[in-house]
C-alpha cells in the first residue's frame, strides 16, 4: 500500500524569480532531493539494473518495500526495526506518479511553511508528524500485512499546517473535471476541501492495497493543531490585513 498525494488539482509552482541562494538553502528542497536520490538508486525506479528485470525486479521491490516501509502487524510486535520503519517509510515511494505528486505539494507549500517555522523546527515538524500519522494508520489496521510508504504523512502536516498560517494565500489549481481550467482560490476553500475528500475515504478505507487516506487525515490534523498550538493568535494577527497574493501576482 502506498499514501500518494491525491488532491482535487494542481496547484501552481512559486514564484521562479527567487534567488538561487534562498531555493537550495531550504530544508524543503533537501528533503525533495533525499525523496528522489532514494527513488533513483531504488527498484521501484527501474534505472537501477541490479535489482534485474522482470520478476526479480518485481521480487525485488516487494522485498525493499516490505524491509523500509511499514507493515502494522509487525510493528507491533516490539521490534526495533519495526518501529524505525515509521521515519524510513517517509522517504520510499511506490511509483513515479507517487513521487512527483507528493514532491509537487511539497515543493508548493512547503516553503512558506518552512520559512514560518525555520528550518529547524520545520524539519522535526515534517518528520515527527509524518511518523505519526504512518502510527496511527498503523494502529488503526493493526492486524494488516500490507505494506505502507510514502511521504503523504509529512506533507499533509504540512498542509494541516499552512491552513493555519497562511488561509488567505491564493492557491491556482487545474480542475480535470473543470477541463484543466487554471483556477484561482484561497487555500482554505482548497485545503478544507481537500481534507473532506480524504475523510470520506477514509470512513469507507478497508485498509487493503490503495491509498491510505487514513494517513493523510491524521497527518493534516496534526499539522494544523501543531500550528494553532505552536502560533496561536500570534499567526492571526500577522496574516490580519495582509493581501491575499502570497508571492506578487505569481504565488502557489
Amino acid at each position: 500500500m502506498t499514501a500518494p498525494s491525491l488532491f482535487p488539482g494542481v496547484p501552481r509552482p512559486p514564484h521562479p524569480t527567487r534567488s538561487l541562494a534562498t531555493v537550495f538553502s531550504r530544508v524543503t528542497n533537501v528533503l525533495i532531493g533525499v525523496c528522489c536520490t532514494v527513488f533513483l538508486i531504488g527498484p521501484a525506479s527501474g534505472f537501477n539494473r541490479m535489482y534485474g528485470m522482470g520478476d526479480a525486479l518485481l521480487q525485488a521491490q516487494t522485498a525493499y518495500f516490505e524491509r523500509w516501509g511499514v507493515i502494522p502487524v509487525d510493528l507491533w510486535s516490539g521490534s526495533a526495526a519495526a518501529l524505525a520503519t515509521p521515519l524510513s517509510a517517509l522517504f520510499v515511494h511506490g511509483s513515479w506518479l507517487h513521487l512527483l505528486g507528493n514532491m509537487l505539494f511539497l515543493y508548493v507549500f512547503g516553503g512558506m511553511t518552512e520559512a514560518r517555522m525555520g528550518r529547524l523546527s520545520f524539519a522535526a515538524f515534517y518528520i515527527a508528524t509524518g511518523y505519526l500519522a504512518l502510527l496511527g494508520y498503523a494502529a488503526a489496521h493493526a492486524t494488516s500485512a500490507q505494506t505502507l510508504v510514502g511521504a503523504s504523512g509529512s506533507i499533509s502536516g504540512v498542509l494541516g499546517a499552512f491552513l493555519y498560517l497562511f488561509p488567505k494565500a491564493r492557491v491556482t489549481s487545474l480542475f480535470p473535471f473543470l477541463f484543466f481550467l487554471p483556477l484561482r482560490f484561497p487555500a482554505w476553500i482548497v485545503l478544507l476541501f481537500w481534507f473532506g475528500l480524504q475523510w470520506q475515504a477514509a470512513r469507507h478505507d478497508p485498509g487493503g492495497p490503495g491509498v491510505a487516506y487514513l494517513a493523510h487525515v491524521v497527518g493534516f490534523a496534526l499539522g494544523f493543531l501543531y500550528a494553532w498550538v505552536r502560533y496561536g493568535r500570534d499567526s492571526v494577527e500577522a496574516n490580519r490585513g495582509n493581501a491575499p497574493a502570497t508571492e506578487g501576482e505569481s504565488q502557489p
